[in-house]
């Protein structure tokens, strides 16, 4: 089989880009984590449908969902210190880890999934510290609005969105 150069370097940048955006935990589980497909700019539906998912994603996404939940109000109040949100941070994290770790899905479902990644990423990124640019209140704030987008994109019967109040 000849392999183009467009074969070797769509999946190497976006993988780059992704271990960019996730930072700590998860980069040593993102480096053999590569599909053939290029990496799409927009998060959408699988043609008016939700993505499928499989059981560590739905885990993963949860257990995500149930660490911001109960900040949210903390963080909108400005009660949330540094080293609570590095904590919540570093345990968001390694839940992404977990969730790239054991990536089952077909290339275009994870293709989608890598784009909320990205924005968990630049939101932990955010909350400990690492990214000048994001208070880490409004990192928190968009890793909870990936976890919706997670959540109107991906098929997960059990999920809970969180509230947009923030």
């Amino acid at each position: 089989m000849k392999t183009s150069i467009r074969n070797i370097l769509i999946p190497a940048l976006a993988a780059a880009a992704l271990t960019a955006a996730l930072g700590g935990t998860a980069l040593a589980q993102t480096a053999g984590h590569d599909h053939d497909g290029a990496m799409p700019h927009a998060l959408s539906l699988n043609d008016g449908r939700k993505w499928p998912t499989d059981a560590p994603l739905r885990a993963g996404m949860k257990n995500i969902r149930d660490l911001v939940a109960p900040e949210l109000d903390a963080a909108h109040a400005g009660t949330l210190d540094a080293a609570r949100y590095q904590q919540l941070a570093t345990r968001i994290e390694t839940e992404v880890g977990g969730i790239v770790a054991n990536c089952k899905l077909e290339p275009e479902a994870d293709a989608m999934l890598h784009l909320v990644i990205a924005d968990i990423g630049q939101g932990t990124d955010a909350m400990a510290g690492k990214d000048d640019q994001l208070r880490p209140a409004l990192g928190l704030t968009k890793v909870a609005r990936a976890v919706n987008q997670y959540g109107s994109h991906f098929d997960d019967a059990g999920f809970k969105p969180l509230a947009e109040n923030h």
